[in-house]
Parts: C-alpha cells; structure tokens; sequence
C-alpha cells in the first residue's frame, strides 16, 4: 500500500495518542475511595471530581476529534 493512500499521517496519530492520553488522565483524576453504607465520604463531591476532571476529558475528546478530522499534508487537494 502506499503510503500517500493513508488517511492519517504521524501527525493524526500522535495527536490521537495525546487525546487518548488526556482522556485517560481525566477518568483517573475522577477516580477515587466512594462512600460505604457505614460511612459517609464527602470527596466524592469535591472539585477535582465534578469539575477538574470532566473538562480534563471533554478537552481529550475534543482533541481526538481533531485529530480524526485534520487532513494530512500533502494530500491531493492541497496541491490542485
């Protein structure tokens, strides 16, 4: 196959690695220790939790799509 075929180039797959990463970072930082029925833990409602970390993946996603949607250069188009 030749390589000019290809949808992506380098540069579409290594923003999609850092999406992927910035998505994976976000999950994490929304992780943590959950309230139990015998007690109660109030950090499940803290920011990093709520606001942090939602925006932390939405800005990954937002990147992936980026990435997904940025043509390669030196595509046909571009030279006509």
């Amino acid at each position: 196959m030749d390589r000019k075929n290809l949808a992506f180039d380098r540069t579409n797959y290594m923003l999609l690695a850092i999406g992927m990463v910035v998505v994976i970072i976000g999950f994490l930082l929304m992780s943590g220790p959950g309230s139990t029925d015998e007690a109660y833990n109030p950090d499940i409602f803290s920011a990093r939790r709520v606001k942090v970390a939602p925006v932390v993946c939405l800005l990954g996603f937002l990147s992936i799509i980026y990435a997904i949607v940025k043509k390669p250069k030196g595509t046909k188009e571009e030279k006509e």
